[in-house]
């Protein structure tokens, strides 16, 4: 199966996310811990699910939210390429962990 990277079922909620967060910026700050925080929780579970069940691991899911944290400038380039980077090399311990496994 490819990379989920590569999926467009992917790519898509991906740019949905970008635009849920900025569309609740209008929202009335009242609603921060209540519709605001279930509407972009939900929205982020959409693509973060499909790279969890494409891959089989957690680090996918983690992987996908560093890629929304960058889109939305909460990450620089920098913090992101070095958390990404360190994701990438758990996966890897991992699946050659599961490997010597079977």
């Amino acid at each position: 199966m490819a990379n989920f990277k590569e999926l467009l079922v992917w790519q898509k909620p991906i740019d949905f996310v970008t635009d849920i967060y900025r569309a609740t910026e209008l929202f009335p700050k009242s609603e921060i811990y209540g519709l605001i925080s279930q509407i972009r929780r939900a929205a982020v579970s959409i693509p973060s699910n499909i790279a969890e069940g494409n891959s089989r691991r957690s680090c996918a899911e983690i992987e996908t939210q560093l890629t929304i944290c960058k889109n939305l400038n909460l990450l620089n380039e920098e913090s992101y390429l070095k958390l990404n980077q360190g994701i990438i090399e758990i996966t890897k311990m991992l699946n050659g962990l599961i490997n010597s496994l079977q």
